[in-house]
């Protein structure tokens, strides 16, 4: 399927494309490309040709309080949590297979901070459903909160994430995910912001947008 879609792949194989992702955990738009564009896209391809970095941070506002940190997000406290839940599952996990997919998960939900380990209903029987889909159209898509860690990561602790986000570790990775978003070149003006090995103009930004998987196959080489 990918020769199909990138018919000219080098030999041998090039370096990999450097994808960067500055988002909000909130962000409709920044989940609209990370859960459409993003996680298909690097389902797709071979892992040696696209590297993905994910910085959750965005809009948010770092804050010093008497002495301690502290982050004012665009929507809110619960896109705080979100952005924290995920920067500490990226620490805990380490390998970017093990923790993307659970954040995919996570942002496809309807409810990001609570998708971590919740639990769904038991569907209606009248109401067949793939996943959390409704096969039949007259059925309701109904919320539902998944345990995106036990079906993608079960062999990551969430006791472990659960600790980080509520100690200083989750802290100092907002931090660090503040400094690198605030050191953009140019300034990030608003979010999903894209940069492509390192860069970041106009263009990249709708062409990741329109055709990710296009514009991969295009730059690998």
């Amino acid at each position: 399927q990918v020769q199909s879609r990138c018919p000219d792949l080098p030999r041998p194989p090039a370096a990999p494309v450097e994808l960067s992702l500055y988002y909000e955990s909130l962000c409709p738009a920044c989940r609209e490309f990370l859960v459409r564009k993003l996680f298909p896209t690097w389902l797709l391809l071979p892992g040696e040709m696209l590297n993905i970095t994910l910085v959750p941070y965005g809009n948010a506002q770092e804050r010093n309080v008497s002495g301690k940190l502290d982050f004012k997000c665009q929507h809110g406290p619960d896109e705080c949590l979100g952005n924290m839940m995920e920067a500490c599952l990226m620490h805990e996990a380490k390998n970017f297979s093990t923790y993307f997919p659970v954040i995919a998960c996570l942002e496809s939900g309807h409810a990001v901070t609570k998708n971590l380990e919740a639990v769904c209903p038991p569907p209606h029987p009248s109401c067949p459903t793939v996943g959390i889909t409704p096969v039949l159209p007259e059925c309701p898509r109904v919320p539902c909160a998944r345990q995106c860690l036990q079906i993608h990561a079960p062999e990551v602790d969430s006791g472990r994430i659960s600790a980080c986000m509520q100690g200083d570790t989750g802290v100092a990775l907002m931090h660090h995910n503040a400094q690198v978003t605030e050191a953009l070149d140019p300034p990030h003006q608003y979010v999903p912001w894209i940069t492509i090995n390192g860069k970041h103009t106009d263009e990249l930004q709708a062409q990741a947008e329109a055709a990710l998987l296009r514009l991969v196959c295009h730059l690998y080489q």
